[in-house]
This record gives C-alpha cells, sequence and structure tokens, in this order.
C-alpha cells in the first residue's frame, strides 16, 4: 500500500511551473534557453510600494495578524472594488490570502462536496481542474476555442450546466489566451446565470488592468447586480503591481462564504505575511500611473509577437484584449517532421522540440485543456521576445 494519498492520483503538477523549471535548468547547464512560460511582468515592483514594506519591517509591523487580512488592506481592498468596479462591499465581505491561488483553492475547499461539478471554460489556468479536484469536486471543461475568439458562447454555458453545478469560474482577460470579454458577451453569459440560481460564480479578475486599446474591463457583478449574492470576485496585487512574490490576493463576496474560507485558512496558513499586506496597502491606495506606462510597454510587445508568430509558417496567432499571453494554432504544424527527425504529432511534442532543438521554453497547449495551440509569455524582454520569435519562425520553416 501506498504511503501517500489517493488524493495525490487526481492531479498533476504545474506544467507551466515545471517548463519555468525547465528553462532554469537548461540556463544552469550553460545552455541557449529563451524562457517564455513564466507568467511574470519582468518590471519591478514600484518604489513607493517596496518603501511601504521596508516602513512596515522598520516599524515592527512584523507579527501575526488577523488570519484573513488586517483592516487597513481590506478597507484598501473595499475601496478598490468601489472605484474601479463600482461594486459596494464592507470589511466583513473581504478575505485576504497568500496570492489570488489560495484564495480560489480555499473557496473551493470550504464549498464543493462530492458530485458537485464546476464549469471550467477552456483554454483554462493549469490550476482550476485541479484545485476542483482536490476540493472533492467534478471539473466540467466547456471548451471555447479560436473561432469565438477562445470566449465561452451562452449556449455553450448553458450546455455545460446541470443540477450538480455549483461553480462557474470565470477568468477574463484569461490566462492562457489573453482573450477579454465585452460587456455584451459577459452580459450574455450572466444572462444564463439568472437562469440557474443554484449556481454561483467565481471571477479570476488577476489580469484586469491589463488590457489594451479601446477594451474596457467588467466583471460579471458589475455587469449583472442579481449575480451579488452568489459571486466571489478575486482579485490580487500579483501581475498589476508587478508583485508576484509578495503572494497577496484577495476576494469579496457574501459574508458566509467570506467566514467559511478563513475558517480553512484559519487551519492551513493563517494570515498572509505582514509585511506584503502593508505594501498592498500602498499598492491599492497610491498612485496608479504606473499600469498605464507598463501596459504601453507590454502592447508593443504584444504587437510584435503577433506579427512576428503570424509570419512563422503553420502557426496562426490572434491578437489578444489582454493579459500578457498570446495563444497561437500550431494546427499547421502537426504531422510535419524536425530537422532532428521529431514528428510533430500534438502541440506537446512541438513545444518538447522547439525547447530542445531551438531553445525556446513555451507551454503546450494541452495544458490548458485546448489543442493544438501553446502559450507565450510576453512578459520579458523586448530583444529576447525578438529572438525567440525569430528561432520559432526558422524552426518552422525547416519541418518537413
Amino acid at each position: 500500500m501506498s504511503f501517500l494519498s489517493a488524493t495525490l492520483s487526481r492531479v498533476k503538477p504545474s506544467p507551466t511551473i515545471a517548463v519555468t523549471n525547465l528553462a532554469a535548468d537548461l540556463k544552469a547547464q550553460g545552455k541557449d534557453v529563451i524562457g517564455l512560460g513564466a507568467g511574470e511582468p519582468d518590471f519591478d515592483t514600484p518604489q513607493n510600494i517596496k518603501d511601504a514594506g521596508k516602513r512596515a519591517i522598520d516599524a515592527g509591523k512584523t507579527k501575526y495578524t488577523a488570519v484573513d487580512g488586517i483592516a487597513e488592506l481590506k478597507q484598501a481592498i473595499c475601496a478598490k472594488f468601489k472605484r474601479d468596479n463600482g461594486l459596494d462591499y464592507d470589511p466583513a465581505q473581504v478575505t485576504v490570502g497568500t496570492g489570488g491561488k489560495q484564495v480560489l483553492y480555499n473557496a473551493l475547499m470550504a464549498t464543493l462536496n462530492p458530485g458537485d461539478e464546476v464549469v471550467i471554460p477552456a483554454p483554462y489556468w493549469v490550476s482550476y481542474p485541479d484545485m476542483v479536484l482536490l476540493a472533492g469536486g467534478t471539473p466540467v471543461v466547456a471548451k471555447a476555442g479560436m473561432e469565438t475568439g477562445f470566449k465561452l458562447t451562452p449556449d455553450q454555458l448553458e450546455a455545460a450546466i446541470t443540477p450538480r453545478t455549483k461553480w462557474l469560474i470565470f477568468n477574463s482577460p484569461s490566462n492562457p489566451t489573453g482573450a477579454g470579454y465585452t460587456r455584451d458577451e459577459l452580459k450574455g453569459l450572466t444572462d444564463v446565470l439568472m437562469r440557474h440560481p443554484h449556481v454561483w460564480v467565481m471571477t479570476d479578475d488577476m489580469y484586469e488592468h491589463l488590457t489594451y486599446g479601446d477594451f474596457e474591463f467588467c466583471t460579471p457583478a458589475q455587469v449583472e447586480p442579481g449575480l451579488y449574492e452568489r459571486t466571489l470576485t478575486v482579485n490580487g496585487v500579483s501581475k498589476a503591481y508587478a508583485m508576484t512574490g509578495w503572494r497577496i490576493g484577495y476576494a469579496a463576496g457574501p459574508k458566509e462564504l467570506i467566514g467559511a474560507i478563513r475558517k480553512i485558512q484559519s487551519q492551513s496558513t493563517s494570515n498572509p505575511c505582514s509585511v506584503s499586506q502593508w505594501a498592498a496597502v500602498e499598492a491599492l491606495n497610491g498612485p496608479q500611473d504606473f499600469i498605464a506606462t507598463n501596459n504601453a510597454i507590454f502592447k508593443r510587445r504584444r504587437d510584435m509577437v503577433v506579427d512576428m508568430l503570424n509570419a512563422a509558417e503553420g502557426i496562426t496567432c490572434p491578437v489578444p484584449e489582454g493579459a500578457f499571453y498570446v495563444y497561437p494554432s500550431v494546427a499547421g504544424c502537426i504531422g510535419k517532421t524536425t530537422p532532428a527527425g521529431t514528428k510533430i504529432e500534438n502541440d506537446e511534442t512541438f513545444a518538447t522540440a522547439l525547447l530542445e532543438e531551438m531553445g525556446v521554453a513555451v507551454v503546450f497547449g494541452a495544458a490548458f485543456g485546448l489543442s493544438p495551440n501553446f502559450r507565450v509569455s510576453y512578459a520579458t524582454s523586448d530583444e529576447a521576445l525578438k529572438q525567440a520569435c525569430t528561432r520559432i519562425q526558422e524552426f518552422c520553416a525547416r519541418l518537413d
């Protein structure tokens, strides 16, 4: 009998972390590798936020805090939801965790029973299905392909809902595609949800501020106030504020749900890092102008990457509305053979051969639930992106 829990057999390690670690290992061996796998801004945390963290240390704010966040941060989160989304919450409706990932996991652990289903649009962030499985639920994948702009349609959502559905996990702009739902597109989904009052909505708004052009972000409870009492609106400071390592995520929702999340957290990790919480207060309350500056850089990178990938033989790359990812199709490469003799059977063999033969690390599409694609993160330097895309063009041109 195995010493390990049977629960482990239901989940797999994060493919995105695996690709990032593999690229780092190859670099450490002296190999010329460009890593495009990490979902992490290459910008430094803004100075005012770093200074707030330093002040917290100097002021001795290094003790345990309330389990799910200090009062000052909860107040800043309430102000953020009102300012950015027109949503009214009080601090008792807010929870703070060690990254958005913990908040999502806590919510699923607090609500799922065996047999409960969770609708997850694909392509999806790799962790959603595995977190559902760890919490004892059943992921129901609803595939939204390139023909719909990687966006779930109302008919697809309707078809995925059953009497056992407890949650819809909704992510816009999306990791891995960068696809963002317009207000009208989101209204089509919320209309479906209003017809199914037993279904709750878990929104992952982590890329809210990373949008481009005329696209305007909106979140489900903002579009349909009737969903307010059964929506958990999740966000964090990792992406827009370049604070990935600080590990602060947060959410707002009904008090009963927030209390259940607090109970889970009280018996697992307890409070998020005290110093990080004070830095997050400054992030949310302080100047926001650097976000537009960073977004202009991201947009330039996005446009370059899309143009260069669309110039690669066999690749089709849509233009995303937000985040810092593109999700190109490699349908035109399937069945071909690399100069080293590897047959491209699917997106995983494409990504493996690309890394081994050209030194470019990307994440294959099957990890996100939709093939044949791969994800590129353009949250790295222009020069690295240009060089990587040039290598991808050369790789595709050499396929026989």
